[in-house]
């Protein structure tokens, strides 16, 4: 005999308990998926909980209720329900379905006698509609448990009405757990296999009546059963591939979740995210279970782990949206200071069988705001006013207001606790993507934040919260007026960044709108491939009003529109679509030197609104002009004078201007390059000019018009009303005063330039000059524009901005920094 030193413990055989929904059992396939599946698995001992086939609970429920109301078509659908569980028996079992037929009808005809029994009596007593929804369970039970038989495995199926045993209270489903177990390690002692199907979702009370576990209650068991065999783990089977960070039919960009506190899933289960359902989690809980959520149809794929373990290492896990919701509030002045008001607004709700999702109260205690299920406001409204009936005549209350069409959308994580500025983050989201917020509650755990939202800005809501946490990339709609030269390059642009924005930037600039000047292109996705080939396709006239209306989807947080034509009647629109919280985006100069009332709406617009409103390739193209020129006034600079060549095409023309070739032949030879307008008298007129000096003097804060600018116009009179052929023909006639005034500023050593002047005292000219040749304007590379600010602190040494001011490439890619800049004060991570 062994000495009691050599005696050793014996190791307890590790127990995993998995749990198959619904979808994951919902025909013969599935079955035969789920079983190759638990085969595939070395477990010690293997407990398998299975709810009914896919809409079985359902069909079960509908039964009772035709037959208690007398409706014969039960029937009929007795007979497909039937017809569905012994097709699936043959198709599992084949020649070894005998038994399983025969088992299968036995029950039917009991569900046949009691259904016929309900269309005597004409009522549904709870107790047989427990015993009727709860027959699915033990359906899908018998069929994975024979099907496991004829694999050759030694398989008990076990009806959890033989064991379980619960109690129903105000707070749901009591295990009886001494019971349970007693008449589990009974069973167990009949049924040592080391495989077992159980039925999930039913059990019996302690007259032992047949009762369930409520919705969820597969889930629940596959709980409890886990916590009655001490199982090592519960692995919970559905169809994604675990818990997400947010609903994917709202966010597509949701990110699945490695690991789950308890806390975290037990918040986002209780408003509304596909986790694991709060009772389910409370045996596990109790003894450190580890959850594992798991996708029947991508088995390979770890799932999201939930245990007692806290990852703090960001803020937030997840964000949830619950719907249908109403915000019930009681205000009044007579609330301030009197002990035991919140406690009557509550004993009145739970009186009315109402329950509270979310509860917030100022400090000034004037008014109490709860949030309740829609379909119960009108009931809880009735409490309140009747609770308060004597407040409300003497007018110490002043109202039981409810306010439906609400949502709550919930942040949750762990990490928010003592971590400074989450709040803020999450209302800065809410307020850029103009959500307004009805109510917020935070607990002093600093788990979850609330807020309760108007129901049609729900979705917008969950897609930029869900992009201002980091969890998915800032989405931007954006809108493209002008498809010319510098718009088409733009797209194109966006088109090529756009891998490397999302990758590195975490930024979704997502083209879905496009508008000519004859038809528009909508994508409720994105405009991508050959956008040229469907927009000239498109059936769709330009409506510049359902253009905006498609930008402000209310799935996209932020909506940006890029206006690359030179229309005034764009520019028009700017001021509304900037107050309706729509970015806008423009090398357009029309906005800028347009008149001073639309200049100063568009202006106004977008600080109420908050949208931005940028225009640096208006001036210089592609070069930081404008930017250079708002840090010196934002840094407290003062501006005195600004001069500057802001035509590209005119740069070129003078720099080539040395009498060698007439004047007349380098306007032919730009036009041929593509250097000017189609008529170039649009370039030779000086008014782009002009209206570029225009916005530069309005941005130093002159309030100066295009008709308040001395412009010299390089377009002899007499060619002014010609056609563009004539125009271009007789340009000839002209060359010889050029040439003159080429020779007069040689003499004095000379160049001619064409600049644009704004001086101290807020005169402005556009026109041509003599400047040194020894002058900053006079050395310039072709096509480049050149501005140069003399300011306080730059009087001595001017501060010049220089470089390419002509071309798609570069004016395009002015705009899209525009659009960047816009996306950076959004939060994107540029």
């Amino acid at each position: 005999m062994p000495s009691r030193s050599a005696e050793v413990e014996q190791p307890k055989l590790r127990t995993v308990v998995h749990k198959f929904g619904g979808t994951s059992v919902a025909d013969a396939e599935r079955y035969r998926h789920v079983a190759q599946l638990l085969l595939a698995r070395d477990e010690e001992v293997q407990v398998t909980v299975v709810s009914a086939m896919k809409g079985v609970t359902d069909a079960l429920i509908e039964l009772a209720g035709l037959a208690a109301r007398g409706q014969e078509e039960w029937r009929e659908r007795w007979h497909e329900l039937r017809a569905r569980h012994r097709g699936a028996a043959v198709s599992l079992l084949g020649e070894h379905a005998g038994a399983t037929l025969e088992w299968l009808d036995e029950r039917f005809d009991q569900l046949a006698q009691i259904l016929a029994a309900l269309g005597v009596i004409g009522e549904l007593p709870r107790e047989v509609l427990d015993r009727v929804q709860g027959l699915g369970e033990v359906l899908s039970a018998r069929l994975l448990g024979d099907y496991l038989r004829t694999l050759g495995q030694d398989c008990a199926v076990l009806d959890a009405r033989d064991v379980l045993v619960v109690d129903r209270s105000d707070l749901g489903v009591d295990v009886d757990w001494a019971i349970s177990a007693h008449r589990l390690a009974e069973w167990r002692g009949m049924h040592p296999q080391r495989r077992v199907v159980a039925t999930g979702f039913v059990a019996r009370d302690r007259n032992d009546r047949i009762t369930t576990l409520g919705r969820n209650g597969s889930d629940y068991s596959g709980a409890i059963f886990a916590a009655l065999y001490d199982a090592s783990e519960l692995h919970i089977w559905t169809d994604v591939d675990g818990v997400l960070s947010a609903d994917p039919r709202v966010v597509p960009e949701a990110v699945q979740l490695e690991t789950l506190s308890y806390d975290e899933a037990c918040e986002l289960a209780y408003f509304g995210a596909k986790v694991v359902h709060p009772q389910t989690m409370s045996p596990a809980i109790e003894r450190g279970l580890p959850i594992i959520i798991r996708n029947t149809f991508h088995p390979e794929h770890p799932g999201t782990r939930i245990t007692a373990d806290r990852d703090v290492s960001g803020p937030v896990k997840g964000l949830t949206l619950s719907p249908d919701l109403a915000v019930l509030n009681l205000e009044g002045t007579g609330l301030i200071g009197v002990p035991g008001t919140a406690e009557r607004v509550f004993a009145a709700l739970r009186d009315a069988r109402v329950s509270v999702v979310m509860i917030s109260q100022g400090s000034s205690e004037h008014s109490i705001c709860c949030v309740v299920r829609r379909a119960e406001a009108v009931r809880a409204q009735g409490a309140l006013l009747n609770a308060f009936a004597h407040e409300l005549a003497i007018g110490q209350v002043q109202r039981v207001q409810v306010t439906e069409g609400v949502s709550v959308l919930a942040a949750v994580g762990d990490g928010m606790a003592g971590q400074p500025g989450v709040a803020a983050r999450l209302f800065e989201s809410l307020g850029r993507a103009r959500v307004n917020i009805l109510a917020i509650a935070q607990g002093s755990s600093e788990r979850n934040i609330s807020v309760a939202i108007d129901s049609a800005d729900a979705t917008k809501a969950l897609r930029a919260a869900h992009a201002g946490f980091w969890l998915s990339p800032q989405t931007f709609a954006v809108g493209v007026i002008g498809p010319g030269n510098v718009g088409a390059t733009l797209i194109e642009q966006l088109h090529a960044a756009q891998p490397q924005l999302l990758g590195k930037a975490n930024l979704d600039l997502r083209l879905r709108a496009i508008v000519s000047s004859r038809k528009m292109l909508l994508d409720e996705r994105s405009i991508g491939g050959d956008w040229r080939g469907r927009l000239d396709a498109s059936p769709q006239a330009v409506d510049l009003d359902r253009f905006a209306q498609h930008l402000l989807a209310a799935h996209m947080p932020h909506a940006v529109i890029v206006d690359c034509s030179a229309s005034p009647a764009v520019a028009d629109r700017y001021a509304e679509w900037l107050a309706a919280g729509i970015h806008v985006v423009t090398p357009n100069k029309q906005a800028g030197a347009g008149p001073l009332p639309r200049y100063h709406a568009i202006r106004e617009s977008a600080a109420t609104s908050g949208a931005r409103f940028r225009y640096e390739a208006t001036v210089g193209a592609g070069l930081p002009v404008i930017s250079t020129l708002r840090d010196l006034l934002d840094t407290g600079d003062a501006v005195v004078s600004v001069e500057g060549i802001l035509s590209g095409t005119l740069a070129w023309l003078f720099n080539r201007f040395d009498g060698s070739v007439p004047f007349s032949q380098l306007v032919a030879e730009a036009r041929g390059l593509g250097y000017t307008e189609p008529d170039p008298r649009d370039d030779l007129s000086g008014t782009d000019v002009a209206r570029k000096l225009v916005i530069l003097a309005r941005e130093a804060g002159r309030e100066l018009a295009l008709e308040d600018v001395q412009v010299e116009s390089l377009v002899p009179g007499a060619l002014r009303q010609a056609s563009v052929g004539d125009f271009m023909a007789r340009l000839g006639e002209v060359d010889a005063v050029f040439a003159g005034r080429l020779d007069k500023a040689r003499a004095a050593g000379n160049v001619l330039r064409y600049v644009a002047r704004l001086d101290a005292e807020g005169k402005a000219s556009v026109g041509l000059v003599e400047v040194p040749a020894s002058h900053a304007f006079a050395n310039l590379r072709l096509t480049d524009n050149i501005v140069q600010f003399s300011t306080r602190r730059y009087c001595d040494n001017p501060l010049i901005v220089q470089g390419p001011g002509a071309g798609p490439e570069v004016t395009a890619a002015g705009v899209f920094a525009d659009v960047l800049r816009v996306a950076a004060g959004q939060g994107a991570k540029l």
